[in-house]
């Protein structure tokens, strides 16, 4: 039961890199579209697919946080009490991200739509940076069982800036290319071209980064490192291949076809360092079997996410399917 518990635990992290992961890249692109008149529909785009389901896909967030403080008490106070730091800054980015995005379709004067303009893209930047240190701390075992571990060097080391730098780059890489589908699907030729030259640079600079990252596990983590080149490695592989499947076919390739690619791509990654963990929960000293909450609570948790997963999921997708075919969009 307890492994159990933990695949659907690390189902919603999956779900929420890949759905958050591209909410949080569009705030990347963003920041980075120029100034007013040379962004303008570059951040036009990201509004229109960004505007009807950005608050939904919070709601893996919560779902992994409830799953974990029921499933695996343990490993959830050593984590809030050991990086504490990083996961409040990334509270902190997540809450004033949407209140940058809320507030600027709101304010009239143009220093305001401005400054939460700014506000909005910056911290769709900080937020997945402290979110992947998170996890380069937990991968790399700097979270001690009994919890109140160091709060700074639990995240700021090699492996966890190196978690930080790549989950910016995978949600910009992710955004990009379901930015170019959506372009493409809305007949933007000039939009598509912007988005599909980033998309490329950026996958570009991801793979450096993934490259040098190589060492980097190599000495300061090398029981992930192991994991990843054993049991991972077929993860790891399809992920590059996805990804580089979505690169190729971005001038030609059908909207749904370049979607599925990247969400591939991102959730073969998150699946490899799951795979590659196992069965610790902890770096390699807390497995799942002795993290976990007793039996019991543990089938009821499970019941009750199966129920929630009926209810909430249908609807998730209807959300997804009228944005798709632009039924919510203002008129």
């Amino acid at each position: 039961m307890s492994t159990f518990a933990a695949v659907v635990l690390f189902v919603g992290v999956v779900a929420y890199a890949v759905l958050g992961g591209a909410d949080f890249g569009a705030g990347f692109w963003d920041l980075t579209a120029g100034g007013p008149e040379r962004g303008r529909r570059p951040r036009h785009l990201v509004d229109v697919v960004l505007a009807p389901v950005w608050e939904a896909n919070h709601v893996w967030l919560i779902f992994c946080l409830v799953m974990l403080w029921t499933a695996f008490p343990t490993a959830f106070a050593a984590i809030t009490t050991t990086l504490y730091l990083p996961l409040g800054l990334a509270a902190l980015g997540i809450v004033v991200r949407g209140s940058g995005f809320a507030f600027r379709k709101v304010f009239v004067r143009t220093e305001q739509q401005r400054f939460a303009g700014a506000a909005f893209a910056s911290s769709s930047v900080i937020t997945p940076f402290f979110l992947g240190t998170v996890a380069g701390g937990i991968a790399s075992g700097r979270v001690p069982t009994e919890g109140n571990g160091d709060p700074l060097r639990s995240w700021l080391n090699p492996t966890s800036v190196l978690g930080g730098v790549l989950a910016v780059l995978v949600c910009a890489v992710l955004s990009a290319v379901f930015l170019v589908a959506e372009a493409r699907r809305q007949g933007d030729e000039d939009v598509e071209r912007w988005f599909r030259r980033r998309a490329r640079l950026a996958a570009a600079v991801t793979g450096i980064v993934v490259a040098a990252g190589i060492g980097v596990l190599h000495a300061d983590a090398p029981q992930l490192f192991s994991g990843l080149l054993g049991r991972g490695l077929p993860l790891v592989v399809g992920s590059g291949v996805c990804g580089v499947g979505a690169l190729v076919l971005l001038p030609r390739g059908a909207p749904p076809l370049l979607r599925i690619l990247a969400v591939a791509a991102v959730a073969c990654v998150v699946l490899g360092w799951g795979v590659a963990q196992y069965p610790y929960l902890l770096g390699t000293h807390l497995t799942i079997a002795e993290a976990s909450a007793p039996t019991p609570t543990l089938w009821v948790l499970v019941i009750v996410a199966a129920v929630a997963a009926a209810l909430v999921a249908p609807a998730m997708a209807l959300l997804f399917v009228l944005q798709q075919r632009g039924r919510l969009q203002a008129p």
